[in-house]
């Protein structure tokens, strides 16, 4: 029977200057990462390696979506990993734009190149796994997609402006977009996707780990379809629901602010330790 954990009390608010949240951070192994704190006080995280490579956040505009991407990815480059943010928005997090672990694109155009780009990354990584067995040398790379449904039709409109007599119709971006979600994680390449609402184009049978905000009914049927019941939505900052396998786990993601973010990123564990 699917289900949903039991209605208990979750935090007010989560920083990063709360007792025990740091040395939590630190605690984890560099494949995890802390999402938040559930209603029996406990870490939410995800296992990137063994059950969720990529990451989809729904919630509508101002319901703290990019706040969400902004602790995940601060989190991966501060455990020694680099990340490509893909924000046609131009402003969702510019906290990282100074970061030198961090490729910042805003422009459709670059957005298109930097997917192809990824895609032959990609298929370096698979030469590489298969000539030496793993890829447990080679970078964790995260990709940040911000508004990605309405990002991924920009790219199939761009593409049909440019592309010339005698090429795929299809988006090569788009394609790769796809392929790299198929790709596993033993690549080390994994998307943190934000959306406003369901869109069939994000893969959403390739994320692991949803988490729902403040999202309607219909989004939640489409994105959590596995929830037998929706539970009730929350205005409250920084209040999601995270959905791994049957069960949705009220949680109170852990707030950076942009500042702490850049230096939290900037302190690799090593570094920190």
């Amino acid at each position: 029977m699917w289900k949903t954990t039991q209605k208990s009390t979750l935090p007010q608010q989560l920083r990063l200057t709360d007792p025990g949240v740091r040395e939590q951070m630190e605690a984890l192994p560099a494949d995890r990462v802390l999402i938040g704190h559930g209603t029996d006080g406990q870490p939410v995280c995800i296992d990137l390696d063994n059950e969720s490579p990529h990451v989809l956040v729904y919630s509508a505009s101002g319901g703290g979506t990019s706040t969400a991407l902004r602790t995940l990815t601060a989190q991966l480059l501060h455990n020694g990993g680099h990340a490509l943010v893909l924000d046609s928005k131009r402003i969702s997090q510019p906290w990282a734009r100074a970061l030198p672990t961090v490729t910042y694109r805003r422009d459709i155009a670059d957005i298109h190149d930097a997917l192809v780009g990824l895609h032959a990354e990609l298929k370096r990584r698979i030469y590489h796994a298969d000539k030496h067995g793993d890829t447990e040398d080679l970078p964790r790379l995260t990709v940040v997609f911000e508004s990605a449904g309405h990002t991924l039709r920009q790219l199939t409109r761009h593409w049909d402006k440019v592309r010339q007599h005698g090429e795929t119709k299809m988006s090569p971006a788009v394609d790769a977009y796809e392929e790299l979600l198929f790709a596993g994680r033993e690549i080390r390449i994994h998307f943190l996707v934000g959306a406003q609402s369901f869109s069939a184009a994000l893969g959403r049978e390739q994320f692991s780990t949803v988490l729902l905000g403040r999202v309607t009914t219909r989004t939640w049927s489409q994105a959590a379809p596995q929830i037998a019941t929706v539970p009730k939505g929350s205005t409250h900052p920084g209040r999601f629901h995270t959905v791994q396998r049957s069960t949705a786990h009220p949680t109170q993601v852990l707030l950076m602010s942009e500042t702490e973010a850049a230096a939290w990123a900037a302190a690799t564990k090593n570094e920190a330790g």
